[in-house]
């Protein structure tokens, strides 16, 4: 019989949840969750994770009394898993949801915090909030709704478009953006599922909100290289997604996931965080 206070099951075995996977594993903790292809369930396997293919119908095989982290993306309806599932069948030990600290919307570089009230500014963080308020619904506000910035980590950082020549370095004054490593996200959430009685809104990012084009000039010191030009957000040419992302400015705090974990980000600038990725890549 498996014992499932040792299980964690991830709806969305991803970028995020396969570091958290890792640091599990060596203690012992065995991992389960969903994929969206059998190849990737079958490479997973092979790594000691019971990876299943789930295509958001129906309820993916879980087994009892498993701690709970799910990253899917949300649609228009919220979050797939908290509409296939409830938190009392067939029940789980605490329940972990990845959310965005887009849903505070814009806050004109202010700082958000845990009790700050959610202001989405899009569809896609009004997805999210549908998301939050699901999950704390099922779970009678149980749910532990972990907020996150911008991700970075090896294979997912400014070194790829440097490399690729598609970096740039659009200057919005007063712009600033919350980071996270992954591997912080990862020491956070195992800080997390240690303490499965605490519940409510965390976040896990770093101390230091940064311009953005500050950081594509730190990568491209560490790689060697000149930095692109700056040039005024006005005359960037970015996408619609990307220029999405600079209609907010915030600064957020990760005091309470310090306070009631027991917290600390190895990385806690991207300069630690940037050093670590580009010496884990390329061997600098």
């Amino acid at each position: 019989m498996t014992d499932t206070t040792s299980l964690l099951f991830v709806f969305g075995l991803g970028y995020s949840a396969l570091k958290l996977a890792g640091r599990l594993k060596s203690r012992g903790i065995g991992v389960a969750g969903t994929v969206r292809s059998a190849e990737k369930a079958a490479a997973l396997k092979a790594d000691g994770i019971a990876a299943q293919v789930w295509d958001g119908q129906g309820l993916p095989d879980i087994l009892e009394g498993a701690h709970w982290l799910v990253t899917l993306p949300p649609d228009a309806d919220g979050c797939p898993a908290a509409r296939a599932a409830t938190y009392a069948e067939p029940g789980a030990a605490s329940v972990a949801y990845l959310s965005t600290t887009g849903v505070y919307g814009d806050l004109n570089g202010g700082w958000a915090m845990e009790w700050s009230p959610v202001n989405p500014g899009s569809d896609r963080a009004r997805a999210r909030v549908l998301a939050e308020r699901q999950w704390m619904d099922a779970t009678d506000g149980a749910a532990r709704i972990v907020r996150l910035p911008g991700i970075y980590g090896p294979g997912r950082s400014p070194f790829q478009k440097l490399r690729d020549d598609k970096a740039h370095r659009a200057v919005k004054p007063g712009q600033v953006f919350s980071r996270v490593h992954v591997d912080d996200i990862a020491s956070g959430l195992d800080a997390l599922f240690e303490r499965p009685n605490l519940h409510g809104i965390f976040h896990l990012c770093d101390d230091l909100p940064a311009p953005p084009q500050d950081v594509t000039a730190y990568a491209a010191e560490l790689m060697g290289i000149a930095p692109p030009p700056e040039v005024p957000f006005e005359e960037a040419g970015l996408s619609p997604m990307a220029r999405s992302f600079y209609a907010e400015c915030k600064r957020v705090s990760n005091a309470r996931a310090k306070s009631a974990l027991g917290w600390q980000p190895a990385f806690p600038t991207y300069r630690e965080g940037l050093a670590a990725v580009w010496k884990s890549e390329d061997g600098a």
